[in-house]
């Protein structure tokens, strides 16, 4: 097994030594097996519990048990209470669901705070199939059927090389105990009907039938791969900078509302409104159609499908003072740190770090004005961004969606994208400024 995981590791690169790592750790079976495994490889681990308050004194007992392993292996230990039912009850979404966020905010919170290169997580092979036929179940398109990741962001899963009867033998070879969640066994959860029901039945038909999802799912990964390219290739050919479809080329593409359904799924479109707005295509124009998900709209011209916004752009200006945190308009922080011998800047493109010295307090977040520009790193002449913006290729929503960190006048981040060579660290730089979007 300790192989296996290895192997699988660096095959997708999902982790780096010496670096730390932040590990979910509920108690159960498969986040035991992970922390162990991943210990005994020699990564830095901290063990991140999260305590949902959904099974009384057996959430309680998990809690108990998952700091235990945390003290037997000695590493750092992360616990965090949530009300999960109010979450879930405040933002109109189901209890898993409500759960799910929660976590991963809470783990990203803990990366960043830890300087974790990622968060690892214990999904393994039987969850990718079943998330695979819950998918299938609920109607995704591809993007949905090619299972569970080895990577996505910062969230690693090394497990994913092995299926659930595979950790629970090494467990046992092991000696090392885990906890029973009640809440499996219960079929009161979609995934659980899957596990408990769907999958048994599916067996009697073949019993390899998790081996053939899984290869499937591997196939129909690859195939996304060949979806996606060609869909970026029509929106090229289609989609131009005023955010404009051209109804002449959509109708020449070999799939039109596939073509259409990808082109304005990123502005909050759904799949139900396809069958509409393709039947406007071939009418007269003026009909307009609303995203239910955005303020966006689509107006049907003559030769054109024009994608706009229903509201303004944001035009606030948002102070951020040196070690500061911000929630609005976007999960951001800064922090000073002075330089020494063994300072390396990271690189990530939600991290900027910055001469101290230059900068003007408080500096402002802000969205994008005509006539703004900056000196892009690396160059020494300055650059209007609406140029950068079209050199680049940024859509209509792309552009609005840029935040620009500023100090004074002037341009210091085009946030997530380039930063201003003017402020850049140099060899006489004492202290800097670590700007981050978490």
């Amino acid at each position: 097994m300790l192989r296996t995981i290895r192997k699988y590791i660096e095959q997708h690169d999902l982790l780096q030594p010496d670096v730390p790592v932040i590990v979910g750790l509920s108690g159960g079976a498969d986040s035991v097996a992970l922390i162990h495994l991943l210990k005994r490889l020699n990564y830095r681990c901290i063990a991140a519990h999260c305590n949902f308050h959904l099974r009384g004194a057996e959430a309680d007992r998990d809690e108990m048990f998952a700091r235990q392993i945390a003290g037997s292996l000695q590493i750092p230990f992360e616990k965090k209470d949530f009300d999960t039912v109010g979450y879930a009850e405040s933002h109109g979404v189901s209890i898993e669901m409500a759960a799910r966020e929660l976590r991963y905010r809470w783990f990203e919170t803990l990366r960043t705070a830890y300087y974790a290169q990622a968060i690892a997580v214990a999904h393994h092979q039987d969850d990718s199939i079943e998330t695979v036929l819950m998918n299938l179940i609920r109607g995704t398109g591809i993007g949905g059927l090619h299972g569970i990741r080895p990577k996505n962001g910062y969230i690693v899963r090394p497990l994913l090389a092995v299926n659930r009867s595979e950790i629970e033998t090494w467990l046992t070879d092991q000696k090392l105990t885990y906890q029973q969640d009640s809440s499996n066994s219960s079929d009161a959860y979609t995934r659980n009907v899957i596990r408990r029901q769907l999958l048994p039945l599916m067996e009697k038909i073949n019993p390899s039938v998790r081996e053939a999802i899984l290869r499937t799912s591997k196939h129909l990964s690859d195939v996304e791969v060949i979806y996606r390219s060609t869909i970026e290739k029509e929106r090229a050919r289609l989609l131009d900078d005023q955010e404009r479809i051209s109804i002449s080329g959509l109708l020449k593409s070999e799939a039109p509302q596939t073509v259409l359904y990808e082109l304005i799924k990123p502005y909050g479109f759904t799949r139900e409104l396809i069958p509409a707005i393709s039947s406007s295509l071939r009418r007269e124009s003026g009909k307009t159609f609303s995203a239910p998900e955005t303020d966006y709209q689509i107006l049907k011209d003559r030769e054109y499908l024009i994608l706009y916004r229903k509201q303004p752009q944001d035009e606030t200006i948002y102070p951020v003072e040196a070690g500061g945190i911000l929630h609005i308009p976007i999960n951001f922080r800064t922090e000073v740190r002075a330089v020494n011998s063994s300072f390396i800047i990271n690189k990530h493109p939600h991290i900027a770090t910055f001469d101290l010295d230059k900068l003007t307090f408080p500096l402002t977040l802000r969205t994008w004005r005509k006539g703004d520009w900056f000196v892009p790193f690396g160059m020494n002449g300055r650059q209007k961004l609406s140029d950068y913006f079209s050199d680049h290729k940024f859509s209509r929503l792309q552009k609005e969606q840029t935040w620009l960190l500023c100090s004074g006048e002037d341009i210091i981040w085009m946030v997530g994208e380039r930063t201003d060579h003017r402020y850049r660290v140099e060899t006489t730089t004492k202290n800097v400024l670590i700007a981050t979007v978490f």
